[in-house]
């Protein structure tokens, strides 16, 4: 039996929306990443309220059309180096931004992630994920179409940081 990729993706946001619930939003891991009295390198997430009943991709993904041209168009991040590779699948479809949780970093930061696929390259907030600098990461619904990357697939990431 075929599932089409909107089935999936819905199932997925379902399962994930509980995460939400506990407080494991992006916005709340930056705010426990930073030090001491320190606020990490980050933008702050803007919170756009989603349709009623969110049903596609369109939909979840909330960010504006300035937006997508900034995080595409960016320049390069001063001091910016090559992390390594990680797979990567969906994150939380409503966690809203560019942003890519990776066992790549130990604080939170600025980066970049790159999908060889097509070439194209998203400036993100890096958050880091519990797991092995091997294990995989998860990548914001906004950052993955930016990408070109398919949704419902693991695409092997290229991640730069500072």
């Amino acid at each position: 039996m075929k599932y089409s990729p909107f089935v999936l993706l819905l199932a997925a946001s379902l399962a994930l929306s509980g995460c939400a619930g506990l407080g494991m939003n992006s916005s709340a891991l930056a705010v426990q990443t930073g030090a001491a009295g320190t606020k990490p390198k980050t933008r702050p997430l803007v919170a756009r309220p989603m349709p009623a009943r969110p049903r596609s991709p369109e939909d979840f993904d909330v960010t504006t059309v300035e937006e997508r041209k900034a995080a595409v168009t960016a320049r390069p991040l001063p001091g910016a180096k090559r992390l390594g590779s990680t797979v990567a699948s969906l994150g939380n479809p409503a966690e809203q931004g560019f942003w890519m949780k990776t066992p790549l970093v130990r604080t939170a930061t600025r980066g970049r992630i790159v999908y060889p696929v097509t070439g194209t390259s998203v400036e993100v907030d890096l958050f880091p994920l519990d797991g092995p600098a091997t294990g995989g990461s998860q990548v914001s619904l906004a950052a993955m179409r930016l990408l070109g990357a398919p949704l419902t697939a693991l695409p092997e990431l290229v991640v730069y940081g500072q």
